[in-house]
């Protein structure tokens, strides 16, 4: 089973960002408890797409932008695909920006040169690491984000009857739907379906051999199981932190280095610190993966997959990191655009969403493997699900 995991927590770390942090402070500070449900539908949702995008590379040997080039009409595959870059390099300002607020937390350094220290840092890992080494490099920050979260939940007293309550039942409360939907767009993540299906199939399994196919898709459930259940674990501990130190003392939260430094007298200074190294940790860890998702959608378009080495690759990663951090300088509000960019990616999942679906349940592209008439319904439910809270928040806004 070790020899599997990996793929997996790549994903993890993508929806345990610094704007995770952000839209998820924003929900304990300002709800409580009770938008947790959000984070528990949001994962079983993650789960079956992440599960059924995983197919697709292991089947196929394709990543999801490979095999809408291949078997979409162009007129239809490069809008979809220039939707997911734009959702990539949303994904990888919040990221950078995470990085810089988290310099700027430890070390007084300005956003802007954080940003472009951070920038520096992930394009350098990028161009000089395989994917085994980042994997390890992954793995290690998720377990160091996941101790730290243990070690600030041992220090605040916790409701777990209102965390239990908050987990299992649906509330909208009013002038809630930028923040559900922020938390929404933090977990399930376009860039994420396109980064899985590409590092599943990176691994050059021999797919010919239809024993070791069947091996391989039975592993990878287990390794994504495991790796969004410790995400789904890292954000309800984020939002529960928020709930217990801010939202029970009525303190209104509007920004990163102002929950750190409320951390300290209420739960000790000890918090405060391990918050901000947490959040460095997960600033690099998820711009990674951000620009490797990048590297994969925009090398796809061309019918080729991830490889730093190829110019596409990393003309795609360089590209949409020093466009994603360029962004930043334009950023007045730190807080408010983590929280919004993450409401953007909500609103391009439906379309990737479906994508998927149309790909994953053809008899060509899959053959045997195709979904199964209930799978195709769980999808389709899930579509729906996010097309639906995607027109609440319209409504929200025209309101």
């Amino acid at each position: 089973m070790l020899k599997f995991i990996g793929p997996g927590l790549m994903v993890t770390v993508g929806f345990i960002d610094p704007g995770n942090w952000a839209s998820n402070i924003a929900a304990g500070s300002e709800y409580g408890y009770k938008l947790l449900w959000m984070v528990t539908l949001s994962t079983i949702m993650l789960i079956v797409l992440q599960h059924n995008v995983a197919h697709l590379g292991i089947v196929t040997g394709e990543c999801l932008s490979e095999a809408a080039t291949r078997h979409i009409k162009k007129r239809y595959s490069i809008p979809i695909l220039s939707s997911a870059v734009l959702a990539a390099i949303s994904t990888a300002l919040a990221e950078i920006l995470g990085g810089a607020i988290a310099l700027n937390l430890l070390f007084k350094l300005p956003i802007k040169l954080g940003t472009v220290l951070i920038l520096a840092l992930i394009i350098y890992m990028l161009l000089s690491n395989s994917y085994y080494k980042l994997e390890k490099w992954i793995i290690g920050f998720v377990s160091l984000i996941g101790l730290s979260f243990i070690y600030e939940l041992s220090l605040v007293n916790v409701s777990w009857n209102e965390a239990v309550y908050g987990w299992t039942h649906i509330s909208i409360p009013n002038g809630s739907m930028v923040i559900v939907m922020s938390v929404l767009g933090a977990v399930v993540m376009p860039h994420n379906l396109f980064l899985h299906s590409e590092i599943i199939q990176s691994r050059q399994w021999n797919l010919e051999d239809e024993a070791i196919q069947k091996k391989q898709l039975s592993y990878e459930f287990m390794d994504t199981l495991f790796s969004m259940i410790v995400g789904w674990a890292i954000n309800s501990a984020m939002i529960i932190l928020a709930a217990t130190t801010f939202f029970n003392n009525r303190v209104h939260v509007t920004e990163l280095g102002q929950a750190k430094d409320m951390l300290t007298p209420l739960v000790g200074s000890g918090a405060s610190l391990i918050f901000a190294i947490a959040l460095l940790f997960a600033g690099i860890s998820s711009t990674i993966t951000a620009g490797m998702a990048g590297g994969s959608i925009f090398a796809g378009i061309f019918q080729e997959s991830y490889n730093i080495k190829d110019a596409h690759s990393k003309v795609g990663v360089i590209g949409i990191l020093v466009i994603a951090a360029s962004a930043v300088f334009l950023i007045s509000n730190p807080f408010d655009g983590l929280i919004y960019s993450q409401m953007l990616l909500s609103i391009q999942l439906p379309i990737t969403v479906f994508l998927q679906i149309y790909l994953t349940s053809s008899e060509k592209v899959m053959g045997k493997y195709k979904n199964s008439t209930f799978t195709k319904i769980i999808l389709w439910v899930i579509a729906i699900i996010l097309t639906i809270l995607n027109g609440m928040l319209l409504v929200s806004f025209i309101k």
